[in-house]
């Protein structure tokens, strides 16, 4: 069976950071295609590849195809007007045709989105003499929701090093089990804003914070003495421990449904201790019983 993957999202958060990855893993990958191409490409590949096993597109269904073959296609804004708002219906009619289609959108917040094009010194695809840098973010926003709106997967690339993308992004689509969920626990700060793409938000600012010790403040909760003091806490073991039984209810319901991701956020003010020490308890946890578990701090220092 082939099997497509659709990266989509705003420009600057990764896309072809992605496409790299599913390239080094044996994905065949292919960037700015337009939608409407996407129906030929998979008759030409199973063309080339399976004989006499072509899709018939004689009666506009897509036939399955019966060989394994990966491929990964880049679509965004740069897309010829007008394609976008039509893939639902293309992806549609490929599914229906047993072909195994999902749909990765990755997305940054606007702040983090603006300092890296400042950073690049890059030109995002919709600016012009006329168009601000902050009108294109805006603008991209607009022509890319039909794609958000039938994504599989969000990702919030926001404060992520290229290391964490590539892994999360490896993780996400080629996990060490396809029978199992894929699940993400992040840390993050409330001053930062919260996260786009998550199913669970916990607020742990209540808890006893390390930033009030002048010797903890510089440190974050990966290191032993902010592990010392939250665990010497009773309300941070008490939080933790019913946050462990809300999950191990409610995950299995989430796998059940078929999911293939799930989201869990851990904020605190600044996601430097807290959050982080939270989240890393919650990874342990529940790596002992599912395969496919990862981590990321978005605030720590890359």
């Amino acid at each position: 069976m082939l099997r497509l993957v659709i990266i989509s999202g705003r420009s600057g958060s990764g896309k072809t950071s992605a496409l790299n990855v599913l390239e080094d893993v044996g994905f065949t990958c292919i960037d700015n295609l337009p939608a409407s191409l996407l129906p030929d490409l998979i008759k030409e590949l199973n063309s080339e590849n399976s004989g006499n096993n072509q899709l018939d597109l004689m009666d506009d269904v897509l036939q399955p195809v019966e060989y394994d073959t990966q491929l990964a296609v880049g679509i965004d804004a740069r897309n010829v007007a007008g394609d976008l708002s039509k893939l639902p219906a293309i992806l549609s009619k490929i599914e229906a045709g047993g072909i195994h289609v999902s749909v990765i959108f990755l997305q940054a917040r606007r702040s983090d989105l603006i300092r890296r094009y400042s950073e690049t010194r890059r030109k995002h695809p919709l600016s012009n003499n006329t168009i601000s840098l902050s009108e294109a973010i805006d603008l991209e926003e607009e022509i890319l929701s039909p794609i958000l709106k039938i994504s599989d997967q969000n990702i919030d690339t926001s404060g992520l090093s290229l290391h964490q993308l590539r892994d999360l992004v490896k993780n996400t689509i080629v996990p060490n089990s396809s029978d199992h969920m894929s699940i993400l626990f992040e840390s993050f700060g409330f001053k930062r804003g919260l996260p786009d793409a998550s199913d669970f938000i916990f607020d742990v600012r209540c808890l006893p914070n390390p930033y009030w010790k002048q010797e903890l403040r510089i440190q974050n909760g990966n290191d032993p003495g902010v592990i010392e003091f939250l665990e010497s806490q009773v309300d941070v073991a008490a939080m933790l421990a019913d946050i462990i039984g809300f999950l191990t209810r409610w995950i299995p319901k989430f796998q059940a449904n078929n999911r293939s991701y799930l989201t869990v956020s851990i904020g605190c003010t600044g996601g430097q201790h807290r959050s982080v020490y939270i989240a890393n308890r919650l990874h342990e946890h529940f790596s002992k019983d599912y395969p496919s578990v990862q981590i990321v701090h978005k605030e720590l220092p890359k």
